[in-house]
């Protein structure tokens, strides 16, 4: 949920001080359990053994409750030290979990995911060559017959998120930018209720890699 056009130092910078000035909990992303995720990852019934990565994972709880539950390859890719080191703070050492800091469009993935999870980075890239960019790098690093699951701000969302642009969607325009590459599995309306007690409605997009597309 960490990203948004500028440098590495930048983008660096602006997340380590949201955390830093709000705390993990505070900020107006912070979901308690990360409920919605596990719900749609539940019913996709993946292995125990899948190569989950969570894109702008910050200091989510989805990786804590993956490791609950029994899963055995997980990674956070994030930009901010700040909320990596909470992550790393909160989980035992021998945590089977991969945390990943930079730039996601510094990133060259080295691997490819069984499931690749992004609550509410993808919203955050207003510019169509990044866009494209984010595009490319999910098709190449989710295997085939691998699964995305992808919340954004929904049409009726805010327009700005911690003083950033964002880019608000439809399920539908989440599958077109997905492309013919993905099979639409299952899409649903949430409501996150920020811990200020603000309301932002979200769309999640859950689809399935049967690769080609673009």
């Amino acid at each position: 949920m960490t990203q948004t056009p500028g440098s590495d130092g930048q983008l660096a910078e602006h997340w380590d001080a949201a955390y830093g000035a709000a705390g993990a909990t505070a900020v107006s992303w912070f979901e308690p359990g990360a409920a919605t995720s596990i719900e749609l990852i539940e019913r996709l019934a993946i292995p125990r053994t899948a190569a989950v990565i969570d894109i702008g994972g910050g200091a989510s709880a989805l990786v804590d409750g993956l490791v609950e539950r029994g899963y055995t390859d997980i990674s956070v890719l994030d930009v901010s030290k700040t909320a990596l080191a909470e992550v790393r703070h909160r989980l035992a050492p021998d945590a089977p979990v991969s945390l990943l800091e930079g730039d996601f469009f510094a990133w060259r993935p080295e691997r490819q995911y069984d499931l690749w999870h992004d609550r509410a980075l993808f919203h955050f890239l207003v510019d169509e060559g990044r866009i494209g960019a984010y595009l490319r790098t999910l098709r190449s690093a989710l295997r085939p017959d691998g699964h995305v699951i992808m919340a954004t701000f929904a049409p009726d969302g805010p327009e700005y998120c911690s003083g950033l642009p964002v880019s608000r969607y439809s399920a539908s325009a989440v599958a077109e930018r997905l492309g013919s590459g993905f099979d639409l599995v299952e899409t649903c309306r949430a409501e996150h209720v920020t811990p200020a007690g603000v309301v932002q409605p979200f769309t999640w997009v859950v689809a399935r890699h049967i690769g080609g597309g673009g």
